[in-house]
């Protein structure tokens, strides 16, 4: 596969390019006994789970970037601060934030969506999305030959966060103002760089969950509502 072998490591370790330009860490356990015990699917599985990691990390430096008030509201430092306690600190936290009155998943995104929520709103959508992405994929982080992931939880994932995206473009604080602010009009046109950053997460996941459901002959349900009246989905 194209996308395994841009992940190619060497004993040195560092960094690789992947194929969106974003630099990899190489894998330093490639030649590793437990290796053995991965499928290439299980490999597939590890390189989005990161991907998307990734991509939530760089969304919430972005998010405060654009809202820098939303950081000093959960007391956990500056941004940069913020972002590695979150996605490098995870065995620590478990996913437990005092300033989320510890939600996760689908509540702590409903928290950012809130107009009435006076916290730290993009804490409480990345944190959200991220634990819902953690829970999704089995409560795990790497995966192996014996792990077994429910392609519908994935889809389901996927699609509460397209749910997420469409209610934060359209929602309005108590001031009429948007919650956050995302993508802005520039000189040379429109920045969607928000827009597109989530559809990339939503792209994997939707891909993962159709390799998972196809290798294991499980049926999939998909949603037709609008996803303006949809409400978050459940997993299983």
């Amino acid at each position: 596969m194209i996308l395994l072998a841009a992940c190619s490591t060497t004993p040195e370790g560092g960094y690789i390019d992947s194929p969106n330009g974003r630099p990899l860490p190489m894998r330093q356990d490639r030649n590793a006994l437990h290796q053995l015990v991965k499928t290439d699917l299980d490999r597939l599985t590890d390189i989005e789970y990161i991907e998307n990691a990734a991509s939530l990390r760089l969304l919430m430096l972005k998010l405060y970037k654009r809202n820098p008030i939303e950081a000093h509201k959960s007391g956990l430092g500056t941004p940069d601060q913020i972002a590695t306690y979150v996605f490098e600190q995870a065995d620590t936290h478990q996913w437990h934030f005092d300033a989320l009155g510890g939600a996760q998943d689908t509540a702590a995104i409903k928290l950012a969506l809130n107009a009435q929520f006076s916290g730290d709103r993009v804490l409480a959508l990345i944190v959200g999305m991220q634990s819902m992405l953690y829970r999704a994929h089995g409560n795990k982080s790497a995966f192996f030959l014996t792990d077994s992931i429910e392609p519908q939880n994935l889809y389901n994932a996927a699609r509460n966060i397209e749910i997420a995206v469409w209610k934060l473009s359209t929602a309005k604080s108590t001031h009429g103002g948007p919650l956050l602010l995302t993508n802005s009009m520039q000189a040379d046109g429109q920045n969607l760089s928000f827009e597109r950053e989530f559809s990339k997460i939503i792209g994997r996941m939707d891909l993962l969950a159709l390799a998972l459901a196809e290798k294991s002959q499980r049926f999939i349900s998909r949603l037709t509502q609008s996803i303006t009246a949809a409400p978050f989905l459940p997993f299983r």
